[in-house]
């Protein structure tokens, strides 16, 4: 029997939807590698233990799937009724037994990647809604995705960094926060310089300029550590509210 293969032909989105699959291969293998008892131990956020965070990227696909759903048949198919009942539902995966868990996270996965493998072309242009109330092409559930997942390997606090995840993913995200900065006027006086190269992001009139590898200042922008980052001779403030 052949392999089916997804029907998108644009090569873009192709290539995204591979970032997302190996994103979401990284965490499993990261979530594979801890131990049943090793799931009640913290995250790197605050609050959540590493239950939280897997019963959060579980959910998420089921989601987002949600919204691959409304692309496909016109119907409208909200990523979750509210945000109190996205987070009662993290809450409540918390508490599964560490199989359900795992199989949640494996179920949900495999379950976005055949609707985004079965959806046409001309369905990843339908308008579709997020969370937060922003319209958006089918096609940016994707990115959605691939951060949720990469970020979210990291925050299991099991050996992976912010090193491990790709150059074009880091750098869509620091593009991401500090657009988000920007629309929220947090980021006046402040400019990010990726050491070694020429870019740069944030307010380019900025009075304080936070520098460091591209690992390093997505990191910070995050609001998950400093390693590398400094603003001049000194450390790396901390970084504006990023969602």
């Amino acid at each position: 029997m052949v392999a089916r293969q997804d029907l998108t032909t644009d090569p873009g989105l192709q290539e995204q939807l591979l970032q997302a699959r190996r994103g979401t291969a990284f965490f499993a293998r990261k979530l594979n590698e801890l131990p049943d008892a090793e799931l009640d131990g913290g995250s790197l956020l605050p609050g959540w233990t590493r239950r939280h965070v897997v019963a959060h990227v579980g959910y998420n696909a089921r989601a987002i799937a949600r919204l691959v759903e409304w692309a496909s048949t016109g119907v409208e198919t909200p990523m979750y009724p509210s945000v109190a009942v996205r987070d009662e539902e993290i809450n409540f995966g918390a508490t599964l037994s560490p199989i359900a868990l795992r199989n949640l996270f494996d179920h949900s996965a495999v379950h976005l990647s055949v609707d985004w493998r079965d959806l046409p072309d001309d369905a990843w242009h339908h308008t579709v809604r997020t969370i937060q109330g922003r319209e958006v092409p089918a096609s940016e559930t994707v990115w959605m995705r691939t951060r949720e997942v990469w970020v979210h390997a990291v925050d299991l606090d099991n050996g992976a960094s912010f090193a491990d995840i790709p150059a074009s993913v880091l750098e869509r995200l620091l593009a991401d926060i500090t657009s988000a900065w920007a629309a929220r006027g947090t980021d006046a006086g402040l400019l990010i310089k990726v050491s070694g190269t020429d870019r740069t992001f944030g307010d380019p009139d900025a009075a304080v300029v936070v520098a460091g590898p591209l690992a390093g200042v997505v990191q910070w922008a995050t609001g998950r550590g400093t390693d590398g980052v400094t603003a001049g001779a000194g450390p790396a403030p901390a970084a504006p509210k990023w969602i």
